[in-house]
């Protein structure tokens, strides 16, 4: 029986969703079921994945009925997550597959919250907008030094978490700054997170959701709550 969901949310991903798909079935090698949540695909991402459901019967999809965004995609998913285990994978499968097995590994030893980092020993960042990348890294190395949290890449979407670790956890993010939000307030909660090195790869195919004037005040905001509380802590 599988004990690990992995979330793939995808919007108008015709392009890589098939490709993402198989390179999980060909790598990860514990016991999974894929959750695909269509965020309101105009191309052909729906039937693609439904034709993959009849091959595979470890797919499953689900529609997020909410307003077509990354993170109503992303809490649609887990709401619907009957596993105690659950890792985030971006449709173009940007990071690499094989780290989610290490991630499952390292879960196992009884903590909550295995992110996949690109700025730990023997992670990579490969291709991609410089502004971007020095975006992220400042944010997730200035976190681990301001704030204490054990990973250097909290803004990565790529981490494995326990099912649990969000019971009763109010998330307020309204873009892709979620993605550090829930970390952030489980560390806050005493939950034990740690990281494994993973190598991220622009995507090949389709076209970015992520664009910086967009996410950035959320991720700004963030950062000011996270550096507040560690004070007043």
């Amino acid at each position: 029986m599988a004990e690990l969901t992995i979330i793939i949310p995808a919007r108008n991903e015709e392009l890589s969703i098939a490709a993402t798909i198989k390179k999980l079935i060909d790598k990860v090698t514990v016991e999974y079921e894929i959750l695909v949540v269509n965020d309101h695909s105009s191309d052909k991402t729906k039937e693609i994945i439904l034709r993959l459901s009849r091959q595979y019967a470890n797919i499953r999809i689900i529609d997020n009925e909410s307003c077509p965004s990354f993170v109503n995609a992303f809490l649609c998913g887990i709401r619907n997550v009957k596993t105690p285990f659950f890792v985030a994978v971006m449709a173009d499968l940007c990071d690499e597959p094989e780290t989610i097995n290490i991630m499952h590994k390292k879960i196992k030893e009884d903590y909550d919250i295995v992110a996949g980092s690109r700025y730990a020993a023997g992670g990579k960042r490969l291709g991609g907008s410089n502004l971007k990348a020095v975006f992220s890294r400042f944010m997730g190395k200035s976190m681990h030094f301001f704030i204490g949290i054990p990973t250097y890449d909290v803004p990565n979407a790529f981490k494995m978490y326990r099912s649990s670790v969000l019971e009763g956890m109010e998330i307020e993010s309204r873009g892709f700054e979620v993605s550090a939000e829930i970390p952030l307030k489980a560390y806050f909660k005493g939950a034990r997170i740690t990281e494994v090195p993973t190598v991220w790869r622009e995507r090949q195919a389709g076209a970015s959701h992520f664009k910086m004037l967009k996410t950035g005040p959320g991720y700004f905001r963030l950062y000011l709550w996270a550096i507040f509380k560690r004070l007043i802590s």
